[in-house]
């Protein structure tokens, strides 16, 4: 029998049943929070996944339920204030955008990266590194849940400004075809998948019918296989979504089913089991990533029992990533030194066929870097870091180095090390960047 879909969100969620456990203290961060960052969940996330009877400490319910930490203190009382007079909807949101501006809703240069087809903007698409190119269909940009780390929270609250997102397939085809170097389109979000089957099969032979050799791989970013299973099991058009996936198979493409589990609890249930499965039929390969995230998996163990989970489910452990200087970094984020350490604690307690998996990688503005370690090297203790993808593909797996920080939480805390005045990328990355 279908599973029947119910959203919650700040104007709902108190009927959630469970929702009575929470002092009154708890919800009020709830509603000051969920007025600057945005909060949804659905049924299935709050009956199957959360602890309740341990909430506050439950990584499910911190993933999806706002939290007094992750705003500034005197962020979170100008919003509190607000609502102990009952200041109108005006000023309640004027006062949440000045927050959001200052929460960098650009992350890793995001606006550098739109593409341009004859002249125009392409402002739901990103084009960042020569082989991807990453297309956000407008009926796309919402989730089943929200996730509280999301990097791409802009999306979700109305600040058209620093929005992407796109009807105009015809368009990212044709700059595909312009661009021979490009062999992969992501399409993501938001998160795809809540578009109806029939919207998603229509991108997706707009995309085959279009016949690009040098195009070989459709990616899928979603995060659908946490937070709504049902969507490839018992959803009315379930089968449908199904049918599409076999479509790209058929089609000669290699379809990636780019799925984020944050915790070994979202692979736990036996709905995900069947869809993953029903996935997997169609020839489609799931490849899994996540950010490490304080509070919620910031433990190797979590990490290392998470990939051993995935392979013994088929799917393809594949990234583990810094959480992004944005939102509520502050509240999610670890330092670079206990990041590689997690990474490579969890990673020598997996097996071969597990270590498919690379991290800990920073997606930041010149491009994808991951930590490999720390060393010394004449007598200096150094980060050895390296590109995974770069604005410049000449950049990639070149070894590079950073003096050695504890505290260094992202890219842009890390100094060039010997000496250096500057990272052998930065004078090119800036002139990029002027263009």
């Amino acid at each position: 029998m279908p599973m029947k879909y119910q959203i919650y969100s700040s104007h709902n969620y108190r009927q959630i049943p469970q929702i009575e456990k929470l002092s009154k203290e708890d919800l009020q961060s709830i509603d000051v929070v969920g007025t600057v960052l945005p909060f949804k969940t659905n049924n299935y996330v709050i009956n199957e996944l959360i602890n309740w009877d341990n909430y506050r400490d439950d990584p499910m319910f911190i993933l999806n339920f706002p939290q007094k930490g992750m705003l500034k203190p005197e962020d979170f009382e100008t919003i509190k204030q607000l609502f102990n007079r009952q200041a109108d909807k005006t000023e309640l949101k004027d006062a949440a955008n000045k927050i959001r501006h200052q929460l960098n809703p650009h992350p890793a240069g995001q606006s550098h990266n739109v593409p341009i087809l004859n002249g125009e903007k392409l402002m739901g698409a990103q084009h960042k590194y020569p082989e991807t190119m990453l297309f956000f269909p407008t009926q796309g940009q919402t989730c089943h849940a929200y996730c509280t780390f999301c990097f791409r929270w802009p999306q979700f609250i109305g600040m058209d400004d620093i929005r992407f997102a796109m009807n105009q397939v015809d368009s990212v085809i044709a700059y595909i075809k312009e661009h021979p170097e490009i062999t992969d389109l992501l399409i993501t979000g938001g998160d795809p998948m809540v578009m109806k089957a029939s919207i998603l099969d229509a991108y997706i032979t707009r995309v085959l019918d279009a016949n690009i050799p040098h195009l070989q791989s459709i990616r899928i970013g979603s995060k659908s296989l946490s937070f709504w299973p049902y969507r490839y099991t018992t959803d009315v058009d379930a089968d449908d979504i199904i049918r599409t996936f076999e479509k790209v198979s058929k089609a000669g493409k290699n379809l990636a089913f780019m799925a984020h589990f944050n915790h070994p609890r979202e692979l736990s249930t036996p709905a995900v089991e069947q869809a993953i499965s029903r996935i997997r039929s169609t020839g489609a390969q799931i490849r899994t990533q996540s950010p490490l995230l304080n509070h919620i998996n910031a433990i190797a163990k979590t990490w290392s029992d998470m990939w051993t989970r995935q392979v013994k489910l088929g799917l393809i452990p594949y990234y583990m990533f810094v959480a992004r200087d944005t939102g509520a970094q502050e509240y999610f984020g670890v330092s670079l030194l206990k990041a590689w350490d997690i990474y490579r604690r969890a990673y020598n307690k997996v097996s071969g066929i597990a270590r498919t998996v690379r991290g800990p990688s920073m997606s930041c503005t010149p491009g994808k870097v991951r930590i490999c370690g720390v060393t010394e090297v004449m007598g200096e203790k150094v980060f050895v870091l390296e590109f995974i993808q770069g604005r410049n593909p000449d950049w990639v797996a070149r070894p590079f180095f950073a003096r050695y920080s504890a505290d260094a939480q992202w890219m842009d805390d890390l100094q060039p090390a010997f000496g250096k005045k500057e990272f052998f990328f930065e004078p090119e990355l800036a002139e990029m960047l002027l263009d």
